[in-house]
């Protein structure tokens, strides 16, 4: 096991990784910015090292501060938690490189699922349904009518590389493909240096349904069941579950069975998350594989009692994965929605700022993982994520109307926050009736009468 792990992170999801090192009798080292010099990710660790100005290039992002971070204080291997150098191809080499086990896949494996287009290749040689499409990267804007003719419209346009729905388009018609594609390339080329695009069939009425992988260095890959992560805003997650209101026994092993093989194709070790996306007539197709821990897997760790920060530092110790049945019926639901400094009512605007007052709920079946405290400052530099709240019940729901509760318990004040709009999708027909896809909050109507700052 490891006797000391640097967190090459910040915010929850550094002092979550850090409470697994805790439980495990693992030494932790916490790096930080300026900017979070009061952060409890430094408070709590058993060391902390300053690596640079706010700015995330000069601190969080850079490689060579946090490797020299690794080497004064002796640690032996490296978590980079989510985001930032999470999925680094490069960062995992150069960790290995440097005598640092990477608590993450190998460079090969990142790269392999990275670009999204080789990922869809990969899954599709193996048996992994995946959606139609074309084979690899466009060469141009004719190659794209040509292929959006055959397989029919509406397509949608996707950068290789990145994420959070960046570099990605809707086609409905051809005249509109050329415009969007010079757009889709441009912001992709911004975005993430790079501008290849693929293009893919739309599923209509989709959901966005992922299954949560564990494999340790033997080969073995055991599968947790599903997430339900439907509820977006411009591709970006707002509320997860598991399990899936629509997902079935039958179609749950379907799934998990479908992600074992993806994993195994690629030699995967680690945590890892294959998504899918579920149709209208219950057809899956694969979408892409995050090569991390994700921020919604404590709905996950709710509803199968497994710690899964523990389990990916295990395996990447050397240990097995423990035994697990692919029928293992999961326990109840568990409901996560992500609590962020923005303001609903402006677009969802951020709203940096001192915390004057900070109350977390409690009770049963209540979990909150956050760094936030009265009167620390959410810097402007980063994600505005101030936590994640998290219920657990019998049911999906008294799931729902435990969130109501722990969400009208919850007091965050001197910053606009996510809050009024996450009570008023729990309050939604629609959604409790859990007969909702990924346009959900395309219709949606947000309007808060309140004016505090909850």
């Amino acid at each position: 096991m490891f006797k000391k792990i640097l967190i090459a992170n910040r915010g929850e999801i550094a002092l979550r990784v850090m409470r697994a090192c805790h439980e495990l009798g693992i030494k932790t080292v916490a790096i930080y910015s300026t900017a979070d010099e009061f952060s409890l990710h430094v408070k709590f660790a058993d060391e902390a090292v300053c690596i640079g100005p706010p700015l995330s290039t000069e601190s969080y992002l850079n490689i060579p501060r946090i490797i020299a971070a690794g080497e004064i204080t002796n640690s032996d291997a490296i978590h980079p938690g989510y985001g930032f150098l999470s999925e680094s191809a490069e960062f995992s080499k150069i960790c290995s490189e440097n005598g640092f086990a990477f608590i993450g896949p190998g460079p090969e494996m990142i790269m392999s699922m990275g670009d999204k287009a080789t990922a869809k290749k990969t899954m599709k040689s193996a048996g992994v349904p995946v959606i139609p499409g074309g084979d690899g990267i466009l060469n141009d804007v004719e190659e794209a009518k040509a292929l959006a003719k055959e397989m029919g419209y509406p397509v949608m346009l996707k950068a290789t590389a990145g994420g959070g729905g960046r570099g990605m388009r809707l086609v409905t018609k051809e005249d509109e493909l050329s415009d969007l594609y010079q757009v889709a390339y441009q912001e992709a080329l911004n975005g993430f240096g790079n501008g290849d695009l693929y293009i893919e069939k739309f599923i209509e009425e989709p959901r966005h349904i992922e299954i949560q992988i564990l494999a340790d260095k033997n080969g073995n890959v055991i599968q947790f069941g599903e997430r339900d992560c439907s509820i977006q805003r411009r591709h970006q997650k707002l509320i997860e579950e598991s399990p899936s209101p629509a997902v079935d026994d039958a179609l749950r092993l379907k799934m998990g069975k479908a992600a074992i093989v993806g994993a195994k194709a690629i030699d995967y070790v680690g945590v890892g998350t294959i998504e899918f996306l579920l149709d209208k007539n219950k057809n899956f197709y694969f979408m892409e594989m995050n090569t991390r821990i994700q921020v919604e897997h404590p709905v996950t760790e709710m509803v199968t009692g497994v710690d899964l920060i523990k389990q990916q530092i295990k395996v990447h110790a050397g240990q097995k994965c423990p035994d697990y049945s692919p029928d293992y019926k999961l326990r109840g639901h568990s409901i996560e929605c992500r609590i962020n400094a923005e303001d609903p009512e402006k677009d969802f605007r951020p709203s940096p700022g001192i915390i004057r007052n900070f109350h977390m709920p409690g009770g049963k079946g209540i979990r909150v993982d956050s760094h936030a405290y009265s009167g620390y400052q959410i810097p402007p530099h980063y994600d505005s994520m101030i936590g994640k709240l998290i219920v657990h019940a019998k049911d999906r729901g008294r799931a729902i109307n435990r969130m109501q509760r722990a969400l009208e318990e919850t007091i965050i004040e001197g910053v606009k926050t996510t809050i009024p709009y996450h009570q008023k999708i729990m309050e939604d027909k629609n959604f409790s009736s859990g007969k909702f896809d990924t346009s959900f909050l395309d219709s949606f109507i947000f309007n808060s009468n309140q004016n505090e700052d909850k």
